[in-house]
């Protein structure tokens, strides 16, 4: 099947990256995303990064209004309906991706190809959300996508012959290099990559060197372009996050535990709600027994956390240890802010 018009879904940094690849090599391009002010945004980080290729004079301006031209906005997933090709370039959060799939199956042909841009999500697992395994394909593209030539072109376990040929041709029609990978967590980039980024962080956060000294090892001593730190900023911490946890969850294997650099407070702020909450009502259903609730709960966590990392031969880290110091206080406090609140209501209602 002939394709000229494709559905870029997501306006992001790489959504619009991939956008202006494809319109450049002169696709008809629908740019969809939730809001006009995202879409807006992602037009205008197309035209500047245009112009810096109009300057090197890899492009003419007539080159760039015309590719500028072949991009269509759009906030209405039915109208990719008509498109011949679809790549998805949503967050990467496997609820989000998964739910899209979905609809983008209702929406568009059955012959239509649909391909994610995943970075470490399992393309069997987005491909069994829809009645097509056979036509959903892996399109990871690197950023910058104008700039970065390769493509991992991930073949899901469902996937045909016919749709990888497909992608690899398409891969090679924008001028890029495509790499066959099977699914597993991560595939080969950040299955590589993220460890380093994260074992880089830990030794940050144990104090081994600073953030400037971590980099310029790698920059001075393996001629990387760019430091670790350096990379998983302008990653986005939030992406390195989401795929580390893809690769626990996946793997199984303690190593690929996110750095506490990492974590969102928000989620440590979680884990404090739900020991304070527990210790809380034991506290309040016995008072005179706070001091129990101290030594049973505040000591569970932390000993717990110890006790696996034992058994699995592996060191704690310092942020771990911190991480269960954090349950030890909170349950503290909890067994105490219980008690004395019972004490307070059966101070309220007690008989003069």
């Amino acid at each position: 099947m002939a394709m000229q018009r494709v559905g870029v879904v997501g306006a992001g940094t790489m959504g619009n990256g991939i956008a202006h690849v494809f319109a450049r090599s002169g696709y008809e391009v629908a740019l969809c995303d939730l809001e006009q002010e995202f879409l807006d945004r992602a037009l205008s980080v197309i035209a500047r990064n245009l112009d810096r290729e109009v300057v090197k004079a890899k492009i003419s301006e007539a080159q760039k209004a015309a590719t500028l031209k072949r991009i269509t906005p759009i906030t209405n997933r039915s109208h990719l309906a008509d498109c011949d090709f679809i790549v998805e370039a949503a967050s990467e959060k496997f609820d989000v991706k998964s739910e899209l799939f979905r609809d983008l199956d209702r929406i568009c042909r059955p012959e239509v190809i649909l391909a994610s841009n995943t970075s470490s999500i399992s393309i069997t697992k987005l491909a069994a959300a829809t009645s097509r395994p056979q036509r959903v394909i892996g399109m990871h593209f690197f950023n910058p996508v104008p700039v970065m030539k390769l493509v991992e072109v991930v073949r899901g376990l469902a996937t045909s012959d016919e749709t990888f040929r497909s992608v690899r041709e398409l891969s090679v029609k924008l001028e890029k290099t495509p790499v066959e990978v099977n699914d597993a967590p991560g595939f080969v980039s950040n299955r590589v990559l993220m460890p380093l980024l994260n074992e880089a962080m830990y030794a940050v956060m144990e104090g081994v060197a600073t953030p400037e000294a971590v980099d310029e090892v790698f920059k001075l001593g393996m001629a990387h372009p760019m430091g670790p730190l350096a990379l998983a900023d302008f990653i986005g911490l939030d992406v390195c996050l989401d795929i580390m946890q893809v690769l626990q969850r996946g793997l199984g294997d303690p190593k690929y535990r996110p750095c506490l650099l990492e974590i969102r407070v928000g989620d440590l702020l979680a884990t404090a709600l739900c020991v304070l909450l527990s210790t809380l009502v034991l506290g309040c259903l016995r008072p005179r027994r706070a001091w129990r609730w101290i030594l049973i709960v505040g000591p569970f966590v932390p000993l717990m956390r110890l006790a696996a990392y034992l058994l699995m031969s592996q060191q704690p880290y310092r942020a771990q240890i911190w991480e269960s110091g954090l349950g030890f206080l909170t349950g503290i406090a909890g067994s105490y802010a219980g008690a004395l609140g019972r004490k307070g209501v059966d101070d309220l209602f007690r008989t003069p």
